[in-house]
């Protein structure tokens, strides 16, 4: 089966390389690519690359090379079809129809670039030229200066029903190739088509190779609408394009932070102040597909918006896109700017540094959906902090990783005290806030899971006895919260020792801790007075006692911030019944911290 070039280049952006690539061979990252030993040939010493953001992977002991298609046809000896059905459904693109006609319409589709390309250069020359004086003029303006325009092929459309479908017809080209380019436009009536873009700047939309496949217009006059782009064509679909991204995408790669912002001119001022990481949707809100294109980039993408209604109304809709997408290596900032003011009229007015601050004080996701579910309103009251309370959790039980939104959760219960905890230290409570009819030490009873200290302790002795296992969990690590300052700081260098990519033995591990002045803690917890870990059988096993110790760790953390979210807030008997049964079912879920054998630890023989 032929698949068309965008179709396949779809497949590439939306399948991760190195998530692929990590099924089949652990990598580990270095600096901004991933580094691993070869599956294609026996090495010891890790000499295959993988970049995600060029999208290829690069063995330099044995030279194989290709993107993630061609992993998946060298790894299980796949024909290039099967690969890319395989990546296409992990995907969940549908596959496109089966058609005996698609080699033809294929060689069109190429020849369409053609036509693109032509009016381009077209527009081009009428900016140049006499017709295009206005349009000169309301750049000059917007303070477009002639390297920019030049920078981003900037055009003009003269104010004529045929002037362009008569010039590319000169050269050859079709009245069918300009309608599937969507260059000009047929009427209802029985008059001939006409074009499209008519006394409008032009603003030309590539690819993410920089190819021209559509064109944004601005009218000089009152013509409405305002702004017109191209219809989507087989070369052009606004959904997944971003404007400048192919300008964007060197200098976003390379501070790992993209900017987008909401239209044309927002995104050339950027690129002219010499802020070169900025690009915009093209008429609509951010889809999945463009926030994709965007991770590809950076981390965390800043979203700018303005301080109105609207900007409001695109930062929501830009988190609920987000929430099903987001992890601990994908996240969003949001830089709100002030009323009545827009990137372009804010690098104007105040120059490159203003618009850098504003990117700069950009808040974290976190922050926006604090945000949105306060709005802006002070949560002093129950019911107040019951609303937000439930919003929060709906919205954060869409984040698909579970610990990243336990972690959001633990915060959220926090902010959420804090209005009764200054009420507390102000003085008395409001008449509108009765005191609780429940008496807080009374009603939760002591904690049930003591110390932390000997879980704490497992985890860490089954890390230090199976260091392969530290190397396979080091996100999980990144994601552990302990509360022992002295082991905390083991699981820091354990997680910078994972990312070293060492051979896993135990002697480079304990080496590598000590070199951190660690050495006194990894005797505490494996040396002869220690209470240690009765080796398991197996990686696998000694896997299964992590997992249990890790989610018995989530499992007092939850109840920690149940009995802290319960300390700090006055609410009535249901639901401080109801606040103590869920501490008691977190409590008898868990096992006491002195039933240590469950955990695999046991007191180490004397004479061992």
């Amino acid at each position: 089966m032929t698949f068309p070039p965008q179709f396949l280049d779809e497949v590439r952006a939306r399948v991760p390389l190195e998530g692929v690539i990590g099924k089949r061979v652990r990598v580990v990252r270095r600096g901004r690519e991933f580094i691993g030993l070869c599956p294609f040939h026996k090495e010891k010493t890790p000499s295959f690359t993988v970049n995600e953001e060029k999208g290829f992977f690069h063995c330099f002991g044995c030279g194989a090379h290709g993107d993630v298609i061609g992993f998946l046809m060298r790894d299980e000896g796949l024909p290039f079809p099967e690969a890319v059905e395989r990546l296409a459904a992990d995907a969940g693109l549908a596959l496109p129809a089966r058609d005996p006609q698609a080699a033809v319409r294929e060689k069109e589709r190429h020849s369409l670039f053609g036509v693109m390309e032509a009016a381009a250069a077209w527009f081009e020359s009428e900016l140049k030229g006499t017709r295009g004086a206005a349009a000169r003029r309301y750049l000059d303006a917007r303070a477009v200066d002639e390297a920019t325009r030049a920078h981003f092929r900037l055009g003009f459309a003269p104010d004529s029903r045929n002037a362009l479908r008569t010039a590319l017809e000169k050269d050859g080209i079709t009245e069918a190739m300009l309608l599937e380019a969507g260059l000009i436009v047929t009427p209802d009536d029985d008059r001939s088509p006409y074009d499209r873009f008519r006394g409008r700047v032009i603003f030309p939309i590539c690819d993410r190779r920089g190819r021209v496949v559509a064109f944004g217009g601005r009218t000089l006059g009152e013509r409405q609408p305002k702004y017109l782009n191209s219809p989507e064509t087989p070369l052009f679909a606004k959904g997944s394009l971003l404007y400048g991204y192919h300008l964007a995408a060197g200098p976003a790669r390379k501070a790992n932070r993209v900017i987008a912002v909401e239209g044309y001119m927002d995104v050339i001022a950027l690129h002219q102040a010499g802020i070169a990481r900025a690009v915009a949707p093209l008429g609509t809100a951010l889809t999945e597909q463009q926030l994709e294109s965007m991770w590809r980039l950076a981390e965390e993408p800043v979203l700018c918006f303005d301080g109105d209604e609207a900007g409001a109304r695109a930062a929501a809709r830009a988190v609920e896109r987000a929430l099903s997408k987001l992890s601990a290596k994908r996240s969003l900032r949001f830089a709100t700017l002030p009323a009545g003011q827009d990137p372009d009229t804010m690098v104007r007015d105040r120059g490159r540094q203003a618009m850098a601050e504003i990117v700069g004080a950009a808040i974290p996701f976190s922050d926006q959906l604090w945000k949105m579910a306060s709005g802006g309103r002070s949560l002093d009251t129950p019911e107040a902090r019951a609303r937000a309370h439930k919003q929060l959790q709906d919205q954060v039980a869409r984040i698909p990783d579970s610990d990243l939104g336990f972690r959001y959760m633990e915060e959220f219960r926090h902010r959420l005290r804090l209005p009764w905890q200054g009420r507390r230290q102000g003085g008395a409570p409001s008449p509108a806030m009765p005191e609780s009819p429940v008496r807080r030490g009374e009603a939760l009873g002591p904690g049930g899971q003591g110390t932390t200290q000997p879980r704490e302790r497992a985890l860490l002795q089954i890390l230090l006895n199976f260091p392969a296992l530290a190397m396979e969990q080091h996100e999980a690590l990144a994601g552990l919260h302990l509360e022992t300052p002295r082991f905390a700081a083991v699981v820091a260098a354990l997680i910078d020792w994972a990312e070293s990519g060492p051979e896993p033995e135990s002697a480079d591990l304990r080496a590598a801790l000590a070199g951190k002045g660690l050495d006194g803690v990894v005797e505490e917890l494996v040396g002869q007075s220690a209470h240690v870990l009765d080796r398991p059988a197996s990686i696998d096993h000694a896997r299964e006692l992590f997992a249990d110790a890790l989610n018995r760790q989530h499992q007092r953390l939850e109840e920690q911030a149940a009995r802290a979210e319960a300390e700090g807030a006055y609410i009535d008997e249901e639901t401080w019944q109801q606040t103590r049964e869920r501490i008691l079912r977190l409590q008898e879920t868990a096992k006491a911290e002195t039933d240590l054998p469950d955990l695999g630890v046991a007191p180490r023989a004397s004479g061992a």
